[in-house]
């Protein structure tokens, strides 16, 4: 029910304000708000911030459905995200949020759940139906399923290959720096590397098992069979289980931080030195991997500058879309050390008195 005046007057709802009120209060024209709004260039810092300025006092908030009817777009990107905690997989959709707020567009997220069948397609639906401008798939997995889409509305994915979807970072960094890790390891000394690997309808997991294949068969070595992990600390620990007696295991590279958490846990709990005994990496570089018994070597991901870096080629693809600052960013990865390298490695057993102190950092 409505409420009421003491005369018994049902009181009239106050209107909104609009692009109209925000010009008058500024002291520009309509025009001039609209570009401020839909984020158009022409517009100099001076006259931008006193229309931002004027919407905010005054409340204004654009009306997403009129601006779209006008421009042709929404000024909106949907994410699709899988829906964990997952460090990584939560690091990246942090990260491209914060780079569509900072290029002044909204962004939709729809998480999907891993096993729930064609998640990503009903995800992938339900952002078309709110209307968006483009869709960025962030991690994606593989759910053997093509996906549905709409040939207006382009569909990217960040650092992961995906039928449909084109990839905004070309490149193969897991597999890179997977590759790169077992190296270090060979390098040491170690005859074979060991693998805990991710599950395996994640491309990730695929990626960073083909760079641990990679470097055995680029010098001759038969890998050993990998040994599958979800992920969590608990299959690493169930992995450290499994392998942590056998003599021949001098060297394990997990496809992540937390299962080479749960490793070492198994093999501190046998009395088994890591990395005197067998030396660990892991993949990420969770914030706890530099303060674990001993520091984790592992690898490094630039979750932002991947981000700003993918959002920055969408921008420039997209019709009517705002201008990223700069120039067109290159590639991130390829200017940092990917690989870093602390205690929880070291030579064999077999050559720890040959080199003593040679992995020390």
């Amino acid at each position: 029910m409505a409420p009421t005046t003491p005369s018994g007057a049902t009181p009239s709802r106050r209107r909104p304000p609009g692009m109209t009120d925000v010009a008058r209060l500024a002291g520009v024209s309509q025009k001039t708000v609209s570009r401020v709004v839909n984020n158009e260039r022409y517009v100099s810092d001076a006259v931008r911030e006193k229309v931002l300025a004027a919407a905010q006092e005054l409340g204004f908030r654009p009306n997403t459905a009129a601006r779209a009817l006008i421009t042709g777009r929404f000024g909106r990107i949907g994410v699709v995200a899988l829906g964990t905690a997952l460090y990584g997989p939560a690091s990246l959709q942090v990260a491209i949020e914060r780079a569509t707020r900072a290029a002044g567009i909204s962004v939709m997220v729809a998480n999907t759940l891993e096993g729930q069948p064609d998640s990503i397609g009903d995800a992938v639906d339900w952002l078309l139906r709110q209307g968006v401008d483009a869709i960025i798939i962030s991690d994606p997995i593989d759910e053997g399923v093509e996906l549905r889409v709409d040939p207006d509305v382009p569909i990217y994915s960040v650092g992961r290959s995906l039928p449909q979807a084109e990839n905004l970072l070309h490149g193969d960094f897991n597999a890179d720096a997977t590759r790169e890790t077992v190296e270090h390891l060979l390098d040491l000394g170690h005859e074979r590397v060991w693998h805990v690997a991710g599950p395996e309808s994640w491309f990730a997991a695929r990626e960073r098992a083909d760079g641990w294949r990679a470097a055995h068969e680029a010098r001759g070595i038969e890998p050993p069979p990998p040994v599958r992990g979800d992920w969590s600390p608990a299959s690493g620990y169930a992995a450290g289980l499994r392998l942590r007696d056998d003599p021949a295991v001098t060297a394990v590279a997990c496809a992540n931080d937390d299962m080479a958490i749960g490793f070492m846990r198994a093999c501190a709990e046998a009395g088994i030195a890591v990395p005197e005994r067998i030396s660990v990496t892991g993949f990420d570089d969770i914030p706890a991997a530099a303060y674990l018994t001993p520091p984790l070597t592992t690898v490094r991901q630039q979750f932002e500058a991947d981000a700003i870096r993918g959002l920055g080629i969408l921008l420039r693809r997209l019709p009517g879309a705002p201008e990223p600052a700069g120039p067109p960013p290159t590639d991130p990865r390829h200017d940092v050390h990917r690989l870093v390298v602390r205690r929880s490695t070291a030579p064999p057993p077999n050559r720890l008195d040959e080199e003593p102190g040679k992995d020390a950092r």
